[in-house]
């Protein structure tokens, strides 16, 4: 999964939950910016066009408390 798609991804989970969800690319450096989901915290995502490292994957959806399967769920 490549990171934009990732923030796709996360923003319909916060549609289908109605949980504010914002991307703010001024809030790092160079292909990073920070995710907010809802408003207890954010995550640094990096939006390149290549796939992200599966660990690093798996550590934003922790810090945010998501699953693979909710990225996944229409």
């Amino acid at each position: 999964m490549k990171g934009s798609e990732f923030v796709d991804r996360v923003r319909q989970v916060g549609r289908n939950r109605g949980i504010p969800v914002v991307w703010d690319k001024t809030r790092g450096k160079g292909s990073h910016g920070t995710l907010y989901f809802g408003v207890s915290g954010r995550t640094i995502a990096r939006i390149t066009k290549d796939e992200l490292k599966t660990g690093t994957l798996h550590g934003m959806l922790a810090q945010r408390g998501l699953t693979l399967n909710d990225l996944y769920e229409r």
